[in-house]
């Protein structure tokens, strides 16, 4: 493996965390990293097990490997409600009561959407509940 793989995925992982930041005023990557990180994950565990690693195998190297950690796909999907999702998500940021949850799950979806092949965000909008449309990028929802 060369060593331009790491570079590449570091200026695409870059490139993702540059478009949350700007999106959602956040100061520093280390924010932009949680929210990223927050919403791949909690997606990944409400998705069926197929296309989860559907999702993951779109990923940059670098992005792929914090969207899978810690993952267990034996009892997946979990059936969440909307708002439990979104309590998923708000998890990460631990005490910090200032995010907009249903916000940064938006941004994140979008940024997916136009760092991936927007079909796949298509496709995962439909494997949503329809409570979730407001959740994914205007256009996208099936």
């Amino acid at each position: 493996m060369q060593v331009d793989v790491f570079q590449a995925t570091l200026q695409k992982t870059g490139e993702w965390l540059r478009d949350i930041r700007q999106v959602l005023d956040c100061d520093t990557d280390q924010s932009a990293y949680v929210a990223l990180r927050a919403v791949l994950q909690t997606l990944r565990d409400r998705l069926p097990v197929v296309e989860a690693v559907h999702l993951g195998s779109q990923l940059p190297m670098l992005i792929r490997g914090f969207y899978y950690e810690g993952w267990t796909p034996l009892d997946k999907p979990l059936k969440f409600t909307r708002d439990e999702f979104l309590m998923c998500v708000s998890a990460y940021f631990g005490n910090n009561h200032d995010v907009e949850i249903a916000r940064i799950v938006r941004t994140v979806m979008e940024v997916l959407a136009a760092h991936t092949n927007p079909n796949l965000v298509r496709k995962i909008a439909g494997l949503l509940p329809k409570d979730f449309a407001d959740l994914t990028p205007a256009g996208v929802a099936v």
